[in-house]
């Protein structure tokens, strides 16, 4: 790799450095947006640079270092001349800056047809930042340092940086909040998705897919098995998602166009094997009255209400499993228990329990995600629960049929307390672990050595006991409560306390008579 003629600074630092050049220009909200565009072009340039000198490197492949099959094959973008960092860098003090970075984004969509759609032509132009604060901004980026080796999700790091310190304030009035990694890789470690297509319905900025390839990486897996679905509502997460997953060198279909999954679903005949999602929690008014109403989707279940698309994301997604394919997805914690008997909800949620859909309810810690605190539940459902045999960490395991029960595991009491340096909870190792192991002791063959009830942790409920609870979901009701006060002496304690309050008479009292006798000693009496 070519030397950085500027010395570089950890990518956080200057990602603060770069705010400070566009303060006053733009909304902070929108500092992610302009960051990201100019980071993918360095980006993009740093890694065609380690393609090309692998080039140079051999005389059989030297011939080739100008030939865009060389650079695709590998998932590197070509770019000619006035697409590289150093050139748009040298320009950065023109005037026409801003129509070098456009052509370079057209000629970047023109050679490399993964990016079609995927970049912000037009942008730059469009927010008029003064060319000096722009000239200082490219400068900033041009320091940053980022790896290159490794599976780091970059534009991932860089939309969390923004979110933690600009957009946590500008809560999300639609309930979309960006998934944290600590999360994500919580789901993966669960669903394991080796091989075959994932799909998510709401994908955001791809950190879901993003995480998949780096599980996939992590165990020795081959990325080229998994086949990547998505569709984003949001027409920026749309474009960030396309350019996350490009420049990871992730091959995708996020269809044509950013559109609404339930009004326009852009893969009406897809079924996936895995789905991995954080739809927006408690989404309001996402149909009219008369809309969807006899939606295929919803076949055998009650239409979901206008108010709430919670249970609307759910039968969505199972309706784009595979046959024995696996879902795991975050709702607001009110999903678990909404509705009364007669409601949609309600009856929704009774049949999916019925139908054997719901494999596991995890109730995670509070103060995870970056513009709420609210604690959420993650929910693992299938379309298959009988005996099957599965990929687990690189090898076939069987899993026993759970046709008859549901998984409750209450993690509310595990993470650091957002003990760390960016102040929000982070399930340690250690936590995800001990979650992901308990899920498949508990899907085991051998459950009875494997798996056991622990009070205030995790619980299997049969079908029959949740019935017998109006088919509530909360873990609560399942799991073990334990009493701390059932083993105290009461008698003792009183005896103690009662001893404790004499003694502390007793003190008040020689105060009183010290005072007493130290105003008597210089002539005042106290009546």
């Amino acid at each position: 790799m070519a030397k950085k003629e500027k010395k570089q600074v950890p990518l956080e630092a200057s990602l603060w450095a770069a705010c400070n050049k566009l303060r006053g220009s733009v909304a902070a909200t929108d500092y992610v947006n302009v960051v990201l565009g100019l980071l993918f072009l360095r980006f993009a340039y740093d890694k065609y640079q380690i393609q090309r000198e692998k080039l140079m490197e051999n005389e059989d492949t030297k011939i080739f270092v100008d030939n865009p099959k060389f650079y695709s094959r590998d998932n590197v973008f070509y770019l000619g001349e006035a697409e590289r960092w150093p050139y748009i860098n040298a320009h950065s003090k023109k005037n026409d800056i801003y129509q070098i970075i456009d052509t370079a984004y057209t000629n970047m969509e023109k050679n490399n047809p993964a990016l079609k759609g995927a970049l912000p032509i037009g942008y730059y132009a469009d927010l008029h930042i003064e060319p000096s604060k722009f000239s200082s901004l490219l400068d900033e980026i041009n320091k940053m340092q980022y790896s290159l080796t490794q599976t780091d999700d970059v534009i991932g790091r860089v939309y969390e940086y923004f979110l933690r310190k600009f957009c946590i304030a500008a809560k999300s009035e639609k309930g979309e909040f960006y998934t944290p990694g600590n999360i994500v890789d919580l789901m993966t470690r669960i669903i394991q998705p080796y091989q075959g297509s994932v799909y998510d319905p709401c994908c955001g900025s791809g950190g879901m897919f993003v995480q998949s390839a780096k599980f996939v990486d992590a165990h020795q897996g081959n990325r080229k098995e998994i086949t990547i679905y998505g569709q984003e509502n949001s027409p920026k997460s749309y474009r960030l998602a396309r350019m996350n997953l490009a420049i990871r060198g992730l091959s995708c279909d996020l269809g044509e166009e950013n559109a609404d999954s339930f009004l326009h679903d852009l893969h009406p005949k897809l079924l996936a094997d895995y789905i991995l999602a954080n739809p927006p929690f408690n989404l309001k008014a996402w149909r009219t009255e008369k809309q969807l109403t006899e939606d295929d989707r919803w076949k055998g279940y009650a239409t979901p209400p206008v108010g709430n698309a919670n249970y609307a994301w759910i039968l969505h997604m199972l309706s784009h499993l595979s046959y024995d394919g696996t879902a795991a997805f975050l709702l607001a914690n009110g999903a678990l228990n909404a509705g009364v008997e007669g409601e949609a909800e309600y009856e929704i949620r009774k049949k999916l329990i019925q139908d054997n859909k719901v494999e596991a309810i995890i109730v995670l810690p509070r103060d995870m995600f970056y513009a709420t605190d609210i604690s959420v539940t993650l929910w693992l459902c299938g379309n298959h629960k009988k005996a099957k045999k599965v990929r687990r960490n690189g090898t076939e395991v069987m899993l026993r049929n759970r046709e008859n029960e549901i998984l409750f595991i209450d993690a509310r009491t595990l993470g650091d307390g957002g003990n760390n340096d960016d102040g929000y909870t982070l399930l340690t190792e250690a936590d995800k672990e001990r979650i992901a192991n308990t899920v498949f002791a508990w899907q085991s063959p051998d459950k009875g050595k494997l798996y056991h009830n622990v009070p205030e942790f995790c619980y299997s409920a049969t079908k029959e006991e949740i019935e017998s609870k109006s088919f509530n979901l909360a873990p609560s009701k399942y799991i073990e409560f334990v009493n701390h006060d059932i083993d105290i002496d009461y008698e003792a304690e009183m005896r103690r306390i009662q001893a404790e309050m004499k003694q502390l008479l007793n003190e008040d009292k020689q105060a009183q008579q010290m005072i007493a006798t130290a105003f008597e000693e210089i002539g005042y009496g106290i009546d």
